[in-house]
């Protein structure tokens, strides 16, 4: 899947990965992306339509249906992580959310036979005991995504998850440890999904997991359980 030409609407898309997910698209030539935010704000190129998309609010997620007549790639960016940890807040945007907003195009992604982009952390596979909200929600969504895939295929919707290392946003300000640039970060995403790349490290440091994870024999057991689902 090459981006030039497609239709993307992103979450989370006023800061950090999200809004350089928005500049790669354009470089890439996007024909429309729709950058989802919590509250607005404004960009010079033409070929990005604002939106207001909190992605706990049901009215809000209809809202931007409404607006949006079609959909190649579905971006779900937005995340929060708090210190101290607050399961119940970090359940709702980071897992439910995204089910939401994902359900919500879902429609318009099976006419298109486009893609879902579920961004997740390294977390996902081994936890941070200091944040363990954030690590809790991050791996429930891996479970959703990998299910999402096997469910999805008949469609014809590709999804992917993203497994993020440390990148330098607001969220890893604090911590004095090697960091990937958010820019570096949103290209080595598009990279994976205009290969189709099922799982994708789009970083150095979560690079280095990329062999042993997909010879790895959980990756070996989700392709077998997703075989129930095709037959």
């Amino acid at each position: 899947m090459e981006l030039a030409n497609k239709t993307i609407l992103i979450t989370g898309a006023n800061r950090g990965i999200g809004q350089a997910l928005v500049e790669e698209a354009l470089k890439r030539g996007a024909k429309r992306v729709y950058a989802a935010t919590r509250k607005p704000f404004v960009h010079p190129d033409e070929r990005v339509t604002p939106l207001i998309l909190d992605v706990t609010d049901a009215s809000q997620i209809l809202e931007a249906v409404g607006e949006i007549e079609s959909l190649d790639i579905l971006i779900n960016n937005a995340g929060i992580a708090l210190y101290p940890s607050t399961l119940e807040r970090q359940l709702a945007v980071n897992l439910f959310g995204t089910y939401s907003v994902t359900r919500a195009f879902l429609p318009l992604l099976s006419h298109s036979k486009g893609a879902i982009v579920n961004n997740l952390s390294m977390l996902a596979f081994a936890p941070l005991a200091l944040i363990p909200g954030y690590c809790i929600s991050k791996a429930a969504l891996f479970s959703l995504t990998q299910s999402q895939r096997a469910l999805l295929a008949g469609r014809g919707v590709r999804v992917h998850a993203v497994l993020i290392g440390p990148t330098d946003t607001d969220m890893n300000r604090g911590l004095d440890i090697p960091k990937a640039s958010p820019g570096s970060t949103a290209k080595g995403i598009f990279d994976g999904v205009e290969k189709e790349e099922e799982d994708i490290f789009p970083d150095p440091i979560s690079a280095s997991m990329a062999e042993s994870w997909n010879g790895s024999a959980a990756k070996a057991l989700e392709r077998q359980n997703a075989a129930f689902v095709a037959a």
